[in-house]
């Protein structure tokens, strides 16, 4: 368990990052080199690398050398950790707001 947790914790970490974020609906769209994903940002490619390493660490995206470029896929799968956590806690909130809402209705017919 304390390795999913912490396979979870770097995919969230990764997410929180706008530019990250934005990398990887890029991603979402088609392979991208890295000099593609900084475009956007107009950052440089040592800046983008260290977003890529930290989206590579994260299982988000893996990276290939094809000649001089490194190409980056999407890694979805990774991303259905942080669903199933989300997915958990909705369905704890939603079963909480149905018992107050059950609640306040026997309040209000008294």
């Amino acid at each position: 368990m304390v390795e999913d947790e912490t396979s979870l914790d770097r995919v969230f970490r990764a997410l929180g990052d706008p530019t990250r974020l934005r990398m990887i609906e890029d991603l979402a769209r088609g392979e991208r080199t890295v000099g593609e994903l900084a475009e956007p940002a107009k950052m440089t490619l040592a800046g983008a690398s260290k977003h890529v390493g930290v989206l590579e660490r994260a299982g988000l995206l893996t990276r290939e050398k094809r000649g001089r470029e490194r190409v980056c896929r999407l890694q979805p799968e990774a991303l259905l950790s942080a669903r199933d956590w989300v997915q958990r806690y909705t369905e704890f909130w939603n079963e909480r707001l149905d018992a107050l809402e059950t609640a306040l209705k026997e309040d209000g017919d008294e």
